[in-house]
């Protein structure tokens, strides 16, 4: 099962777009989960609880988290194809599909911990002052 995901993965197509999926995911949820706390605390006063501004977070997080992972999978997967070793700088078309897999692979990591680290201050605050 995990041999045929990995073929599947590996036969996708990497283009630029696939590179700006990780960033723009992240970018998405920064910007939903800073306008869904400032929206909810704007309506409800300083000193109310975000119990529910928590869950709503901790949703989007989840939900941010799977393209981002199955993009880093994906990239993963891409960047394995069989070849010459690094460095992947020749202008061949697998060099530079394991190129572009390479830098999605790093911009997956990034954005899953940026999204992460978007989520934190929801765990450490406890009402909306």
């Amino acid at each position: 099962m995990i041999g045929g995901l990995n073929r599947r993965a590996a036969r996708l197509k990497a283009t630029l777009w696939t590179l700006a999926v990780p960033p723009t995911v992240w970018a998405l949820h920064f910007l939903f989960c800073y306008v869904w706390a400032a929206v909810r605390c704007a309506k409800r006063g300083p000193t109310e609880t975000i119990g529910d501004i928590r869950i709503g977070i901790a949703v989007a997080t989840v939900v941010a988290l799977i393209p981002i992972v199955a993009s880093g999978y994906i990239a993963w997967a891409q960047s394995r194809t069989e070849g010459d070793p690094p460095p992947h700088n020749a202008s061949t078309g697998p060099d530079r599909l394991r190129f572009i897999a390479y830098a999605t692979l790093l911009l997956a990591g990034l954005s899953f911990v940026s999204v992460l680290f978007v989520a934190a201050p929801a765990l450490v605050f406890t009402d909306c002052r």
